[in-house]
């Protein structure tokens, strides 16, 4: 069972990824999520904020390198019409586009520009 946070946690406000190439990343991600970024602030990074109020950033730190990441499940309310989309725009999946199928929802495993990797996620209806 969850607790309350003892220092005030109440959610997740922003997700980065580092980037290699701040706009060729940026243009990547303005192509996925089909709008404009929201806050710019080169040459460190970009963020984009969803409806929900979620925000997702691209960040190139100065005296940083370079590292993979991964884990961030964009939500989808058509995985397969999300996954053919993203073919046909070029992007690159794990198992050769596979969707995986849980309990509580389906799963594609992509790449971005930078070679980070990303889901696309779509939640089964109840």
């Amino acid at each position: 069972m969850a607790t309350a946070s003892k220092v005030g946690v109440k959610g997740i406000d922003t997700t980065s990824y580092l980037a290699k190439d701040l706009d060729r990343a940026s243009a990547f991600y303005t192509e996925l999520f089909g709008f404009a970024p929201t806050l710019e602030f080169k040459p460190i990074g970009v963020e984009w904020t969803f409806a929900g109020g979620e925000t997702f950033g691209i960040v190139k730190p100065p005296s940083s390198p370079w590292e993979k990441c991964g884990g961030v499940h964009f939500g989808v309310d058509d995985i397969k019409s999300a996954v053919e989309q993203c073919k046909a725009s070029g992007i690159t999946f794990e198992d050769d586009a596979k969707i995986y199928e849980t309990d509580g929802c389906f799963l594609a495993f992509a790449h971005d520009s930078e070679g980070n990797e990303f889901i696309l996620h779509e939640m089964k209806r109840r």
